[in-house]
């Protein structure tokens, strides 16, 4: 487990991520895309988990152009405040533009080969863009907000999409989830799951939020579809 600089594609400079090697030759790829509380405990711990399932895992710190470095606690009231003005202060358009730089670096490491993402609250929205604007091989979303305002992209997907949808969570209502079925279920590259009565944040690592049988099922199903699409 270490730290890795990637230079970012606009000229700008450059950026921490977190990678989180396996041991022996990686089977591929995955880029880890935080929530709102930055390169955290919790989001570290999913690249460890990855690398231990034999994935390089990176997770890149793409709130390097508003605070480099931010490691936020949802738990924690002011922190979780801060969150929310860091997040609307991101770029979500420069975030794409550091996560293929991320995506390039991965391929780069392996020498070639699958590189695949996976993103929660924010990240999950982020994870569904990358999947219409850059080459990831195969995006996972959990709990993204605001899917309902990209279905106009959906047509730029070519490769696998999971998202992970929690039935009750607050900051993606039914109605939004009614739109984002609407949109996608009859896309034949993208797959949704439905977790009734779990609110947002259920696959948290650590904390408050995660709430464990659905967590566990969710992650499970995202193995899965890694280790079709990825290999």
């Amino acid at each position: 487990m270490s730290e890795t600089s990637i230079q970012a594609s606009d000229g700008s400079g450059s950026f921490q991520a977190y990678v989180a090697e396996p041991e022996g030759t990686p089977r591929a790829a995955i880029v880890v895309i935080q929530e709102i509380f930055g390169v955290n405990p919790g989001i570290r711990q999913k690249c460890d988990d990855w690398a231990a399932q034999g994935y390089l895992a990176i997770a890149p710190d793409l709130f390097w152009r508003v605070q480099p470095g931010v490691v936020l606690d949802p738990d924690v009231e002011p922190e979780f405040q801060q969150a929310l003005q860091l997040m609307g202060q991101f770029d979500q358009g420069k975030g794409i533009e550091d996560i293929e730089a991320t995506i390039k670096a991965a391929r780069a490491q392996l020498g070639g080969g699958k590189v695949g993402v996976v993103g929660f609250c924010l990240g999950g929205r982020l994870a569904f863009m990358a999947a219409t604007r850059t080459d990831s091989d195969a995006s996972v979303g959990y709990y993204a907000v605001g899917i309902d305002n990209l279905l106009g992209e959906k047509h730029a997907i070519a490769k696998p999409v999971l998202l992970h949808v929690a039935g009750a969570d607050h900051f993606v209502t039914p109605d939004i989830q009614a739109k984002m079925h609407e949109g996608l279920d009859d896309h034949p590259k993208v797959t949704i799951f439905d977790y009734p009565g779990e609110d947002h944040g259920f696959a948290a690592e650590m904390g408050k939020r995660r709430s464990e049988a659905a967590a566990e099922l969710a992650d499970t199903r995202t193995a899965d579809f890694f280790a079709e699409h990825l290999g």
